[in-house]
């Protein structure tokens, strides 16, 4: 496992990171101590989760997540150095008026929560899971820069950040010598290039931030599963999918097919490869439900593209100034 640096910090995770929005929703406590041991067993040492994963499931509270997390370090002795740990704030986790948002009394509040789901005395990362139009930037970075004082916080991020709001929390931290976000969560996979490509790509390569872009197989349409005029596979997310069933984007799938072929992968394996061929991407985060998803997933790693196959792919999705 070739480990990359976080962004400008010393902070070395892998090329993958795990992501666990799916565990306490579609993949029960067992299931997911299985998957974190064989992720950590395969070299992955960068987990992401946030407090509120899954609290719009019918009957979650929020942080399940970060408690099935918690209970697999205890229940297996993991040695806590071992793994780069990541969590959020920003979202409603309660009723009161307090209970979401990027306040210094929310932030306070929730990190001493997620720490005791985690069961753990720090956070590697933690991000800002969306921006906050309440709150002043410079409110929410002092609170991270009192967390990282503190030794409860190691690093700081940001999720669902546009290139200006990035760049107007780079210049509030560096006004006030203040904590600043060293990675970016962008929504970025081959269906959804321009949010990120526009602006966002340049100030990352400026500032040194780390990119962990989520969703880099677009919820599953990425692997092939999806196919024209077919019948939907069973899915949670499935009728999501649905706004991506273009000509286009099966001509895309085709296209991936051809290339998966030649090197003996599989489509999902081609869309992280084109992803981790991209030196400023520091880890995709994958979604593995099972133990033979994350090996897949795995097996991406091990797939090199070549410049024309790369230069296809993106011809294929290619977005314009007149794509909103």
């Amino acid at each position: 496992m070739d480990y990359k640096k976080l962004g400008r910090t010393g902070l070395k995770v892998s090329p993958l990171c795990m992501g666990t929005m799916q565990f306490g929703w579609s993949v029960n406590e067992s299931d997911t101590h299985k998957i974190l041991s064989a992720t950590l067993d395969a070299g992955i040492n960068f987990i992401d989760t946030a407090d509120v994963y899954s609290k719009w499931v019918v009957g979650n509270p929020g942080g399940v997540s970060e408690t099935f997390i918690g209970n697999w370090m205890k229940q297996n002795k993991i040695p806590r150095d071992q793994i780069v740990l990541a969590t959020k704030v920003r979202g409603e986790m309660g009723k009161g008026p307090n209970d979401q948002g990027l306040s210094r009394v929310h932030i306070v509040n929730a990190v001493e929560a997620s720490l005791r789901r985690l069961q753990t005395d720090y956070i590697d990362l933690y991000q800002s899971h969306w921006t906050d139009d309440d709150t002043p930037v410079e409110e929410t970075l002092r609170a991270f820069d009192d967390l990282l004082k503190q030794g409860k916080v190691r690093y700081a991020g940001a999720s669902n950040y546009a290139a200006w709001e990035l760049m107007q929390a780079l210049w509030t931290s560096d006004k006030n010598n203040l904590v600043r976000y060293d990675s970016i969560q962008p929504h970025y996979n081959l269906l959804h290039r321009d949010e990120f490509e526009r602006e966002l790509r340049a100030v990352c390569v400026s500032y040194g931030i780390a990119v962990i872009p989520y969703s880099p197989l677009a919820g599953g349409f990425l692997t092939g599963k999806y196919r024209k005029n077919a019948p939907l596979p069973e899915s949670k997310r499935a009728e999501g999918r649905k706004r991506e069933m273009t000509d286009k984007n099966f001509a895309l799938i085709d296209e991936m097919e051809v290339i998966a072929l030649r090197h003996e992968a599989t489509i999902s394996q081609i869309a992280l490869a084109w992803m981790l061929a991209d030196p400023i991407i520091t880890s995709p985060i994958i979604g593995a439900t099972s133990i033979e998803q994350l090996e897949e997933n795995l097996g991406s790693l091990k797939v090199k593209l070549g410049e024309d196959e790369i230069a296809s792919l993106n011809k294929l999705t290619a977005w314009t100034d007149a794509d909103e």
